[in-house]
């Protein structure tokens, strides 16, 4: 496979393209999506489409394997990644309507386990509160990204996991705190996040495709494969198994599914009849909660927008005079957004198996200025022209990174000082070792990565797994000359331990 032109391989994606008798409801929306696949270089594509509670469009694009002709239908499985979080702070809504919980009971009323760094925000921090990125936490996504620890010692860990800004002081996106959120449908129900999910969510929804862990996808059929630009070339790479995140985005579903989830809210939590949400909680959940704010980028693309607020789970903007409620996710190799306009009852979803940008955004808001009526606009063309802006920049920065570099330095020591365990409270141990004459280094299961010695004591490690690119790490001295820890640049401080 390697042997092929990108040409070629492109012409295999769209020759395979599902071609479906249901005809788009937004004329030309067809031939874009497909050119906007080959020019951004992404696989494949599901949308669905949902107005006045019904599915008016769903279909499939492209491929679910790049150099394969395994096609993408409304039926393929891909990761949902942080749309899943939306459905947490439903399910927990399921609970407050029950007279279970309440938005704002404190956190340790159902995990008396869960500590912060702060006494005080430990003691305050309410449900609402984890669903609303107001915790004054950084992401700390090493902490569970490839870590290996489970969801109860991920949130054992988090209390080393030092605030970056006041507790309830402004807006920080924060992935753990989701996970908590779910930890707490667990001790408030009686029955895992998970079950939860399954039974009150995606059974009464008929979301038969949809789950909460990779681990359910192993052997199944119609499931696509994620992909991402590896060393400037796209390709196929593994499905991460990332179930120890939880409520804030181990979720996988189909674009069907996921349109059976935007009839829920559009209709105000009821389907085929069945109440599973009370009104006045959909409206908590997709009411303003935490002021965000519209960055130069945002302004520029939609003038008509002039705020940026956060419900529970869902993103919210004013668009063309409507009220926009959405949230979009990655992982690895997935893209997807859901976008909601419940004036119009218009619910769109974009499910993509190809690298990290905003073709996603772009298609929405395309189908969505169709039922607005808004002036046309190539969203497709400006969020590429930004992406490739994007890359220029860091390829500039790439060069500026190698002018920087002190040539004819050579490590302080013998690499074998090097050599041995590094630990840090709040995120476990790294370990260095020494391979066939060079240092290699290991954290969790996923990193695992070879030294190549830049300057001085910083040395660049290369992923084996070169889905995650590199990193650098200083190695730090005590006085008497010994190694005594070392500083992963996005990760921090680790000491080294004492042999034993």
């Amino acid at each position: 496979m390697a042997a092929r032109t990108a040409s070629t391989l492109f012409s295999l994606i769209f020759a395979a393209t599902l071609g479906l008798a249901q005809h788009s409801p937004v004329p030309g929306l067809e031939a874009t999506v497909e050119q906007a696949l080959r020019t951004w270089g992404v696989p494949g594509a599901a949308i669905s489409i949902v107005k006045d509670d019904a599915i008016v469009y769903e279909r499939g694009f492209g491929v679910r394997t790049l150099g394969t002709v395994d096609k993408v239908d409304q039926h393929t499985v891909f990761s949902i990644a942080s749309t899943t979080k939306a459905m947490t702070a439903a399910c927990l809504g399921m609970l407050v309507d029950e007279g279970k919980l309440s938005w704002d009971d404190p956190v340790t009323k159902w995990l008396p386990e869960f500590a912060l760094n702060d006494l005080y925000v430990s003691r305050h921090l309410t449900v609402r509160d984890l669903l609303t990125h107001r915790s004054g936490l950084p992401r700390g996504d090493m902490l569970w990204y490839g870590s290996g620890y489970d969801r109860s010692e991920i949130l054992r860990r988090v209390r080393h996991l030092q605030p970056a800004w006041g507790f309830r002081a402004r807006y920080g996106y924060q992935n753990i705190m989701y996970m908590a959120a779910g930890e707490v449908v667990r001790a408030a129900s009686g029955m895992s996040w998970d079950a939860f999910m399954k039974e009150r969510l995606f059974g009464p929804l008929g979301m038969t495709r949809s789950s909460t862990s990779v681990r359910e996808l192993e052997g199944a059929a119609n499931v696509a494969t994620p992909h991402e630009k590896v060393d400037d070339t796209l390709r196929a790479i593994r499905w991460p198994n990332y179930d120890n995140i939880g409520g804030a985005g181990s979720g996988n579903s189909s674009a069907h599914d996921m349109a059976q989830w935007a009839r829920l809210i559009l209709n105000n939590g009821v389907v085929k009849g069945r109440r599973l949400l009370q009104e006045k909680t959909v409206e908590e959940l997709t009411s303003p909660q935490m002021v965000n704010r519209l960055d130069s980028t945002a302004r520029a693309l939609r003038p008509s927008s002039h705020f940026l607020t956060y419900g529970l789970g869902w993103g919210l903007v004013d668009y063309q005079g409507r009220k926009i409620v959405t949230h979009d996710g990655w992982l690895d190799g997935m893209r997807s957004r859901v976008m909601l306009v419940p004036e119009e009852r218009l619910g769109v979803v974009i499910l993509l198996n190809g690298p990290r940008a905003s073709l996603h955004t772009a298609l929405a808001y395309q189908i969505v200025d169709h039922y607005l009526g808004a002036p046309k606009k190539d969203w497709s063309a400006e969020y590429l022209r930004m992406a490739r802006e994007d890359e220029k920049k860091a390829e500039e920065n790439k060069a500026k990174r190698e002018e920087r570099r002190v040539k004819g330095t050579s490590p302080a020591m013998p690499l074998t000082s090097y050599a041995g365990t590094y630990r840090s409270d709040l995120y476990g141990d790294v370990v260095v070792r020494l391979e066939q004459g060079a240092l290699a280094l290991t954290y969790g299961e996923l990193y695992v990565g070879d030294l190549a010695h830049r300057h001085y004591e910083t040395f660049q490690v290369n992923w084996r797994d070169r889905v995650l690119g590199w990193d650098e790490v200083m190695f730090t001295h005590g006085f008497d000359g010994t190694v005594m820890g070392l500083e992963w640049s996005e990760v921090g401080a680790f000491g080294k331990r004492a042999d034993p």
